[in-house]
């Protein structure tokens, strides 16, 4: 399979988002693959998006956002969990996509132990979850996933069908009404893996 270029990220952040549904994450781990395909995501666009972390403009812990497309964006809540982006559109405009939740496809043994014998449906069914499931931490923050030599990187894999994907508001977030309604989470339907 092919990894997705930079190219694919510097575009519309809705576009790469709904996009993004069906392709596959990647993560080489002392050696072993672990992979999960993508069943979830959000959108986050611009300064003017109340439930963005860009909505207080540029800080140390925002930055990657501003940055090149293409790059991670991984940030540290709740004092204990991990959060992976991928970075859209052009350089020195905020705009990221969360990944909310993963399908398990290789080395799920090793998910299972690095989450504690959870049931493989609560395995990457969430944006924690999945960045613990795949070894995904600050480390990762601001990392080029489309670099050759990258240790996480996205691959393209079977496109979704319209039919099949679901669009709806973001789960949690905060803001004006308009943040509220906005319908910038996609998902695949029916998927077991949802984070709801």
């Amino acid at each position: 399979m092919s990894r997705l270029s930079r190219d694919f990220f510097a575009r519309d952040t809705l576009a790469v988002a709904r996009e993004l549904l069906g392709q596959r994450l990647v993560r080489n781990l002392d050696g072993k693959q672990l992979s999960g395909r993508i069943v979830e995501v959000e959108a986050y666009i611009g300064e003017d998006d109340q439930a963005s972390h860009a909505s207080c403009g540029r800080t140390q812990r925002n930055a990657p956002m501003y940055g090149s497309p293409g790059h991670a964006y991984v940030y540290f809540i709740y004092g204990m969990h991990h959060c992976l982006n991928v970075v859209t559109e052009r350089e020195g405009f905020p705009a990221a996509v969360l990944i909310r939740a993963l399908e398990p496809l290789e080395g799920v043994e090793e998910m299972r132990a690095r989450r504690g014998g959870r049931p493989d449906a609560q395995l990457t069914s969430g944006p924690a979850r999945l960045c613990q499931a795949l070894a995904v931490d600050r480390r990762f923050d601001d990392a080029d996933l489309c670099a050759p030599d990258a240790l996480l990187f996205l691959e393209r894999d079977a496109a979704i069908l319209d039919e099949a994907a679901g669009i709806s508001p973001r789960i949690g977030v905060r803001g004006d009404e308009a943040t509220l309604a906005a319908p910038w989470r996609f998902y695949i339907r029916g998927n077991g893996y949802l984070s709801r």
